[in-house]
């Protein structure tokens, strides 16, 4: 299975760098596009096509960024899922706007998306919960996030205690843990081009009743 991952790898690596990006009023819809890219990268052979940056700043402006794996995007926009004590977290809660970057070197594309995030419907993080597998639902109570840990011993003994208290019932969702969604006010779609005359093309809009407006920005 590795190998034709590899080989598909090789035969995708560069593609759609000579033919590039048609002008965006060809599509007025960005989440098509990018479903439409994403798909392209998952038959890619790249690993874990669904990894992208989430950056994030606190309330003074300093920022941070770390990654995370796309569960679900959409016309309500982008979804991700996490515990509620994490720094990320934190600094949404205080800053409710976020930036989202997807890197498929391969295909030499990123996306770029900017916009105002709130939470998923606890229903939905339920839903997504419970199809995760037995032992990362048991992560999930076992680890306080971006808390400060003095052993890896102390890890496993809350993952051990947490496995004897639920058995082989069912776990329910933790109150501290669920998701979040970037609702898109700005999405860049990045093409490279030889000699970086790359395409970039932008998709804006101010709030999400609006259409899209776009136009392309010098590389």
């Amino acid at each position: 299975m590795r190998i034709l991952k590899n080989l598909r790898a090789l035969m995708t690596s560069g593609a759609g760098i000579v033919v590039g990006m048609g002008d965006a009023d060809s599509d007025p819809d960005p989440v098509r596009l990018f479903q439409a890219w994403f798909k392209a990268a998952q038959k890619s052979g790249l690993f874990l096509p669904e990894a992208m940056t989430v950056a994030t700043a606190s309330p003074e402006g300093k920022p941070s960024a770390r990654m995370v794996l796309l569960k679900h995007a959409d016309e309500q926009g982008f979804v991700f899922y996490t515990n509620y004590g994490s720094r990320k977290a934190s600094e949404l809660e205080a800053n409710p706007h976020a930036s989202l970057l997807f890197h498929w070197p391969i295909l030499q594309r990123q996306v770029r998306v900017e916009g105002a995030v709130k939470r998923v419907s606890r229903e939905e993080s339920a839903d997504y919960y419970h199809s995760r597998p037995r032992g990362s639902q048991i992560g999930a109570w076992a680890s306080k996030q971006s808390s400060k840990l003095d052993a890896r011993s102390g890890l496993e003994q809350r993952v051990a205690d947490f496995e004897r208290e639920f058995g082989d019932g069912e776990i329910p969702l933790p109150d501290h843990w669920g998701g979040y969604r970037i609702v898109p006010e700005r999405i860049e779609f990045w093409q490279g081009r030889p000699f970086r005359l790359h395409d970039r093309i932008i998709f804006e809009r101010d709030n999400p009743t609006e259409n899209w407006k776009t136009h392309r920005l010098y590389p």
